[in-house]
């Protein structure tokens, strides 16, 4: 069974940084792409980003490209999420998501964490 668990949320202003991490279990990290997603409150859960198995490409929503960036760290199972030059607007729960093949897109994943809360005050 893989487990996705997330860490690096909080309270930060607008203008700041967060780096999200998003650890998984199970084998072959490196062989599935890995996503992460966003739900603001009231609001649909929206594709944010995601990356390659090996870690070649990356793939961003249009909202978010040139403040945020996907890595991994296939030796630690890990995925991460630097967020920068932070709005309002991007207050919501952050997920991550292991793809259900090796190739980053934004809707083909089928283990989901639990998220963790992304607040930016203005």
């Amino acid at each position: 069974q893989v487990q996705l668990v997330e860490s690096g949320g909080g309270l930060v202003q607008a203008g700041g940084s967060l780096r999200l991490s998003c650890a998984a279990s199970g084998r072959a990290f490196s062989n599935y792409a890995m996503g992460w997603f966003r739900q603001a409150p009231g609001e649909e859960r929206d594709f944010v980003a995601a990356i390659s198995g090996i870690g070649s490409d990356g793939l961003y929503a249009d909202s978010v490209k040139g403040r945020f960036t996907i890595s991994r760290d296939n030796a630690k199972n890990t995925v991460y999420l630097q967020i920068d030059s932070l709005k309002p607007e991007d207050t919501a729960v952050y997920y991550c998501a292991r793809g259900r093949t090796s190739r980053a897109t934004t809707n083909e994943y089928d283990y989901w964490g639990q998220g963790t809360q992304v607040t930016v005050s203005s």
